[in-house]
């Protein structure tokens, strides 16, 4: 019997304000060690489905649906436990690391405020932790980096230092919010090999949120496609890309091979 960490059923967000339905009756699950990827163009409600498991929306986006993680509806707990929940087993890697960090504080400070948080650690405790895991994925001179500000560092180190302290965190899901988009193709190619160490390390489950299909083909086992806030397409990542079925989802894979100089036969 396949083992869900998380099981999405029959999810809708709408919008208050003007009663628009953008995510309409979504339904997945993510088996235990896995990596999933949700797939889709601007607009198509991937991240609006995924912030909808941490209630991380707008105030005025309301969900209804089952939300169930690790045997937990989340959807029927208070918000207060909710997140407490999340915050200890759900960890969010955003897009843009920049944006993701306080600009007025030290990296110091954002890690040992979430480590406090979430495990009541000191502050030279935290402080240890931060710089083994930090170590962990591969940043050289933590001390240093631990002293800057967000805008001192790179949109790659930043990314991996959001790596760093969800290892810290020891989550059971990852959720990936396209965590490449700003970045260089190098550097993509780095923090991808990262996020590999990651699952294989520490066999977490993820969610692969991208519109990047070579980097879902080298990270993601299952796949679902999403096309104006409906899952269109699901099945495993060989399924998706040598026997895709539906029209959007050969569109995408044919758009990626021209864009890439591929021919039809190779």
């Amino acid at each position: 019997m396949e083992d869900a960490i998380l099981t999405i059923r029959d999810l809708h967000v709408r919008d208050v304000r003007n009663g628009e339905e953008i995510v309409r009756g979504v339904t997945f699950k993510v088996l235990r060690g896995t990596c999933l990827a949700v797939v889709g163009e601007s607009g198509s409600g991937k991240s609006m489905t995924c912030r909808a498991v941490t209630g991380l929306n707008s105030a005025w986006l309301k969900s209804t649906g089952s939300i169930v993680f690790d045997g937990t509806d989340l959807s029927a707990m208070e918000p207060k436990e909710r997140r407490k929940l999340c915050g200890q087993k759900i960890s969010t890697i955003m897009q843009n690391g920049m944006t993701s960090f306080d600009p007025s504080d030290r990296m110091r400070v954002h890690f040992r405020e979430t480590l406090k948080a979430n495990f009541g650690y000191s502050k030279k405790f935290s402080d240890l932790v931060m710089k083994d895991t930090m170590a962990a994925v591969m940043l050289k001179e933590p001390e240093e980096i631990l002293k800057k500000y967000p805008h001192q560092l790179s949109g790659g180190m930043l990314q991996r230092c959001m790596i760093a302290l969800t290892v810290a965190l020891g989550p059971r899901l990852i959720i990936a919010d396209e965590p490449t988009t700003a970045l260089d193709t190098i550097t993509q190619y780095e923090v991808i090999s990262q996020f590999a160490q990651l699952r294989k390390e520490m066999n977490t489950s993820m969610i692969f949120i991208s519109h990047d299909l070579s980097i879902v083909k080298n990270i993601a086992d299952y796949v679902v496609i999403m096309k104006d806030g409906c899952l269109v397409e699901r099945g495993t990542v060989e399924e998706i890309f040598d026997r895709p079925q539906h029209e959007y989802t050969k569109y995408l894979i044919h758009a990626k091979k021209a864009m890439c100089g591929i021919g039809e036969g190779n």
